[in-house]
């Protein structure tokens, strides 16, 4: 076991740092940010003065070898727009985004299991269909056309919510489903698929054999053991819903993480789109690890195999 856990933080620390050294580069390759910094019309003397006071002058080895030995001590820099570091930055923006991902994954927990556990024991029937077209719909159509068509119906035709920024229950509305509608789909086919696996099993054909009521062996037999992959998922995804809701918080203007990053990136500013992408690597792979260690746990054969 102990073998299994140190492989495993191996890889984990190995993805961090294939991230790192993929964002430090791929930044630097989006435009020089003195230009941007710089007032209208500036020389190449103030170019250069920019460029010597955020250390772009040093060769990219140099600069990334100093990232590296910063981010080791804590230190993710400081941003070049905001003039504040990014740690603060981060997690000033960070509770907004965990409001909005728990607000759309319970939508799309909500939504998704009765829905997978209607279309299952429903198969072949409306219900299923009316399910595979809502998984279908939800998977396919994108976050941001889903968001700009709520806006143009909520708020241009109906005015009912607001289109734009936070601070109110009513702000949340729209975002929170135009993220959680594609998750909801994916829990959706999860929880059919599973139930359906469960649902053809000996032992729920012995509990209808015993004259147990079809209430009674989805809900206490078929449905604990279905959830099971269920729940794994909607772990992972809240941690994605966090960090990767970039189109869904630019479009409705939500002050989160994910439109931190796309504010680095507009403005070029090196240190916020290094320390978003990082932490949220971190995360992810952290709750990956976690998984992985839980199930080598509860299954031994995975260790072993492993």
């Amino acid at each position: 076991m102990k073998q299994y856990i140190v492989k495993r933080c191996g890889y984990s620390l190995l993805s961090l740092f294939l991230l790192s050294l993929t964002i430090f580069f791929f930044v630097r390759v989006t435009g020089d940010p003195a230009t941007l910094l710089a007032e209208p019309g500036a020389s190449e003397a103030d170019i250069a003065k920019i460029h010597h006071q955020f250390g772009l002058d040093r060769p990219l080895v140099v600069q990334y070898a100093l990232f590296m030995f910063k981010l080791a001590q804590g230190d993710l820099g400081q941003s070049f727009y905001y003039q504040t570091p990014v740690f603060e930055l981060y997690f000033s923006r960070l509770p907004n985004s965990l409001l909005l991902a728990v607000v759309a994954m319970t939508f799309s927990l909500l939504v998704g299991i009765p829905s997978g556990i209607l279309a299952a024991v429903r198969v072949g029937t409306f219900w299923d269909s009316a399910g595979k077209l809502f998984a279908l719909l939800g998977l396919s159509l994108p976050s941001f056309f889903v968001g700009l068509l709520m806006i143009l119906f909520f708020t241009v035709y109906l005015g009912w919510l607001p289109s734009s920024g936070s601070g109110t229950p009513l702000h949340l509305v729209m975002p929170a489903f135009a993220l959680g509608w594609y998750f909801a789909a994916a829990h959706m086919r999860l929880t059919r698929s599973s139930m359906l696996e469960v649902l053809g099993s000996e032992y729920i054909k012995l509990a209808r054999l015993k004259g147990l009521p079809q209430a009674l062996v989805i809900g206490k037999h078929a449905l604990k053991n279905a959830l099971i992959p269920v729940l794994t998922l909607a772990g992972i995804n809240l941690v994605l819903m966090i960090n990767v809701a970039v189109v869904v918080e630019t479009v409705f203007a939500w002050p989160g993480v994910g439109r931190l990053l796309y504010e680095g990136v507009s403005f070029r500013d090196f240190p916020v789109v290094q320390g978003v992408v990082i932490l949220g690597g971190c995360m992810i792979v952290g709750v990956n690890l976690l998984v992985d260690i839980v199930y080598a746990l509860i299954d031994p054969r995975i260790r072993l195999e492993a």
